[in-house]
């Protein structure tokens, strides 16, 4: 049974930094990739993806982003991590941290990231 567990968010002020981490435990092997998505408040926001990264360390983002995030990626500790810079409040969303094994996805509880203006 894989696991993860998400850490790092709360509240920030705009222009302010986190860094979100992401633990994996469980039965992981072979190769697999991790990377992040968001949902903002409210139901008709869509789920949107942050960041990811492959086994091989190649990374790609959502447009939004625009270069003020870095997903980073520690293989032989099986964790993640996203440092967030200058946020905005529109970054105001639910974190969720995922691995994906190439037979299933694997999500963890998310965490809340609020920045305020």
């Amino acid at each position: 049974q894989v696991q993860l567990v998400e850490s790092g968010g709360g509240l920030v002020q705009a222009g302010g930094s986190l860094r979100l981490s992401c633990a994996v435990s469980g039965d992981v092997s072979g190769t697999y990739n991790m990377g992040w998505y968001r949902q903002a408040p409210g139901s008709q926001r869509q789920r949107e993806l942050v960041a990811r990264i492959t086994a091989e360390g190649d990374t790609n983002y959502g447009e939004f982003v625009k270069g003020r995030f870095t997903i980073s990626r520690d293989s032989t500790k099986h964790t993640i991590d996203l440092q967030m810079d200058n946020l905005k409040p529109e970054d105001t969303a639910t974190y969720s941290c995922y691995l994906f094994d190439y037979e299933r996805n694997y999500w963890g509880q998310g965490t809340q990231v609020t920045v305020s203006s």
